[in-house]
């Protein structure tokens, strides 16, 4: 009762200085959000660690504590029992299914449409029989022509999210959408507006990545985008911040501490995935960036 007294107190008094022409933050009246208990899921892409197998990948991954593995998904359905047997008797985990699909949702043409919802289904019932969170799913490219535009686009997608989302749920795994830059797509650029359609859609079948390349070019705050897509959000991207390679590689620039904070609050318990290049010898850039990031997220 005494909390209640407060906070209307709390209101009146906002409101006074409000009417008095007195610009005040949100902050005045409530706390910011409080950070959950949630831990540092490392994942690797598949090219990531070093080895010529992908056995020597997963024991260097193992030697350095990471627990997600990222295959692509083309191809994947014929390499279930071979990712399967690789991981078993590891702390490893099948983390998300880096895309694979043929054709594009938001295309002209019906059948590359089509093309794409199939091949996507295929996918995710391999990284289902594999545990996977989801399929990574961008729904065009630039350089995927012709495109249909807006408010058409938004609205062709959403049909066909709903019906992958269906099926990716009776699957227990999610479509997971990706928003990238403008230099690689134009439509989905912003962590918020992927959020959004998975709210529309109202199913544990779609959720939404953030990517750190991607975000460096398009959000204003990596906290507050992380902020934005909440619940939602099932899988993370990362990778250097001005040549997307190695965490680490391009020096201060790669400062993901305002991120970190920002999943830390929403209580994200997913991977943070790598998917980068490499300027230097991974045997050595591996094993730091990874340090880097251990550092990172103590100090968020």
């Amino acid at each position: 009762m005494d909390n209640r007294r407060n906070f209307i107190k709390k209101v009146v008094a906002v409101g006074a200085l409000a009417s008095a022409g007195v610009s005040l933050p949100a902050t005045a009246i409530f706390a910011a959000p409080q950070k959950s208990k949630t831990s540092l899921n490392l994942s690797f892409q598949e090219g990531i660690a070093p080895g010529k197998s992908l056995n020597e990948k997963l024991d260097y991954m193992e030697k350095l504590g990471v627990v997600g593995f990222e295959p692509g998904g083309g191809g994947l359905a014929k390499r279930v029992n071979e990712i399967r047997q690789a991981l078993k008797g590891r702390n490893i985990k099948v983390s998300a299914i880096c895309a694979g699909f043929s054709g594009w949702l938001i295309a002209e043409d019906p059948e590359k449409r089509k093309q794409c919802i199939e091949s996507s289904k295929e996918i995710l019932a391999a990284g289902s029989e594999l545990g996977s969170v989801g399929m990574i799913l961008v729904p065009g490219f630039n350089g995927q022509q012709p495109s249909l535009q807006m408010p058409k686009a938004r609205e062709i997608l959403l049909e066909q999210l709903k019906e992958l989302a269906d099926y990716a749920q009776k699957l227990n795994t999610s479509v997971i959408l990706e928003p990238l830059n403008r230099g690689e797509a134009w439509f989905l650029r912003l962590l918020a507006d992927a959020a959004a359609m998975c709210k529309e859609i109202n199913s544990p079948g779609l959720t939404c990545l953030g990517d750190f390349w991607h975000m460096t070019h398009e959000e204003t705050s990596d906290r507050g985008a992380f902020i934005s897509a909440g619940k939602y959000l099932s899988h993370t991207h990362i990778a250097s911040r001005k040549r997307r390679s190695m965490p680490g590689e391009d020096g201060e620039a790669d400062n993901y501490i305002d991120g970190f904070k920002g999943l830390k609050e929403i209580g994200y318990q997913g991977y943070v995935s790598f998917e980068c290049g490499c300027q230097g010898k991974r045997e050595e850039t591996v094993p730091a960036a990874v340090k880097l990031l251990r550092e990172q997220w103590k100090k968020a």
